[in-house]
């Protein structure tokens, strides 16, 4: 017997229509290359939106076209993520810090029509244009009076007069909830970037899920600053659940590594909650600490993309009254995976052992499964001892790859292998150990990279650290501590390594240090280890 329910297509569209009519004067605030703080609303900008689909529609654009975006966040990206997808046809956000051969690959393999660029990456597409026959053209998201000079042989136009003179109604389609609504590419740090293709209802089910308590915990009084680029993995489903739920928008456009301008926004515009990498929280904290500098009405920082130090979490807890909140995810999973919200009585733990549930990637959000397994592909408990290989599954995460069939994305049993190792406690908590492209494996003993930078950043004279192996005669790898001194400070190896002690079994302990001025970071601060293990390539210990 069936169920006498109504069957509603869970769309985008249905977030848009559900904004316009509840929520049209939220505010929307951005930083963008020709205003530091351009205002408008919701409302006005679902209307341009109409006005884009508009406009592509006229230029041929159809349902199932991919339309590509090389995009800081702001409202015109925000526009987009509505006006490409809700007309049918699949918004591609890449990574503008690509490099150009990688972004051609890209272009070329997701077979973009057009392509809807910031001022400031026009020198990309001066350098991909004679490889990306197929793209028809490009959108260059500003004034008409700001439109840069176009490349041989491209259409370019400006946003601003691609979209003017357009309806701001359009008739919308009733889409399949199953069909694509946008695009993102894997980092590629091995092979080329694998296109993850969501459709609209896994986005749907996503921004619901976001939005709950013991998730992001947004709502209508919250103002929100998603430092995380919408080019990456649709900013953590921001730009889905603010207007969903009537949340302020805040955008720091190109200004989003930049720690005073990340201060003015969060105190100007009142913002409640803010999420970004670990790399962004610490530049801003280095900005708070040197200019004496508060933080006012922030109450809760969501951080991903990497580990978290917990030196971090709790220089902000104690010196800001700000949570940070520890999440995880990946490209393949919408992104969120786990959210580290604690369970009743947690915050009644003794010092050390809360800092210790709080620096984990937390709890699995539902529907969402989540266990590890052994090489053998045994299920392993969750002791939070054993350690093993950590897969997922769920209706937000990856089935196969774009146009990829000879990639098997799961297992036979449906499950996706994150390429992480880690842990699960009792309590349903994660904590990733390694990637395991980055465990080190020293006399066939496995140690953990983020553990030692955990405890490596927890130095009051680090700024930064990183951990990789390097070739050792005996035990075939050891860890390498490499580090970025805080300005002014001259800690040396000898005082580093002893920091470890009592913190870490003794064989754990880096083996020596090296001192860097910067670490590598990608687009989304993430440092790259793949870059660090180059550089240092030819580095060995002594027996």
């Amino acid at each position: 017997m069936q169920g006498l329910m109504m069957s509603m297509p869970l769309t985008i569209t249905s977030i848009l229509r559900h904004a316009r009519r509840n929520h049209p004067q939220v505010e929307v605030v951005s930083v963008t290359a020709d205003n530091p703080r351009h205002r408008t609303t919701v409302g006005e900008c679902l209307q341009r939106s109409a006005q884009l689909a508009h406009a592509l529609q006229a230029q041929g654009v159809k349902e199932g076209d991919r339309i590509a975006t090389l995009a800081w966040n702001d409202y015109r990206h925000f526009e987009t993520y509505y006006g490409v997808s809700c007309m049918g046809a699949v918004l591609h956000t890449i990574n503008p810090r690509l490099h150009p051969e990688q972004l051609a690959y890209i272009l070329n393999h997701a077979e973009d029509q057009w392509l809807l660029l910031d001022p400031a990456f026009m020198p990309l597409l001066a350098a991909v244009k004679d490889k990306v026959p197929e793209l028809k053209g490009a959108i260059v998201l500003c004034e008409q009076e700001d439109l840069p000079d176009a490349p041989e042989g491209v259409a370019l136009y400006s946003y601003e007069a691609f979209i003017e003179g357009q309806p701001v109604e359009y008739d919308w389609p009733e889409l399949d909830e199953n069909a694509a609504s946008s695009l993102c590419y894997t980092s590629g740090t091995t092979g080329h970037p694998k296109g993850v293709l969501y459709s609209h209802r896994s986005t749907v089910l996503h921004a619901i899920a976001a939005a709950q308590k013991d998730v992001l915990c947004l709502g209508a009084t919250d103002c929100v600053l998603p430092v995380v680029p919408m080019f990456h993995v649709n900013a953590w489903s921001i730009p889905y659940v603010a207007p969903m739920v009537g949340a302020k928008l805040v955008f720091p456009g190109p200004k989003m590594g930049d720690g005073e301008t990340l201060h003015d926004l969060i105190n100007d515009e009142g913002v409640t909650m803010a999420l970004g990498v670990p790399t962004v929280w610490l530049g801003l904290l280095n900005y708070l600490e040197a200019n004496g500098k508060t933080l006012e009405g922030l109450e809760r920082m969501g951080v991903g993309g990497s580990a978290c130090p917990t030196s971090l979490m709790r220089k902000y807890s104690e010196n800001y009254g700000v949570e940070v909140i520890h999440a995880w995810g990946m490209t393949e999973m919408s992104p969120i995976g786990t959210v580290n919200t604690l369970r009743p009585g947690m915050e009644d733990l003794p010092e050390s052992e809360y800092w210790t549930m709080r620096a984990k990637q937390g709890r699995t959000v539902f529907p969402v499964e989540m266990s590890i397994f052994d090489d053998d592909g045994n299920e392993l408990p969750w002791d939070g001892k054993a350690y093993g290989a950590l897969k997922v599954r769920g209706p937000w995460v990856v089935s196969g790859y774009y146009q990829r069939p000879e990639v098997d994305a799961v297992d036979r049993r449906g499950w996706f292998d994150t390429g992480d190792v880690a842990t699960i406690d009792s309590a349903g908590f994660m904590q990733i150990t390694d990637r395991t492209k980055d465990v080190i494996k020293s006399g066939g003993e496995w140690i953990s990279s983020i553990e030692l930078e955990n405890v490596a950043m927890s130095h009051p004279d680090v700024a930064e650290a990183a951990v990789i192996a390097a070739a050792h005669p005996k035990w075939d790898e050891r860890p390498l501590l490499i580090v970025v001194r805080k300005p002014g400070q001259q800690v040396g190896s000898d005082e580093l390594l002893a920091h470890f002690d009592g913190k870490v079994a003794k064989w754990w302990t880096p083996d020596a240090v090296e001192f860097v001025d910067e670490l590598p970071h990608g687009a989304t601060g993430k440092v790259q280890k793949m870059a660090l293990r180059e550089r240092f390539a030819d580095f060995k210990f002594s027996a």
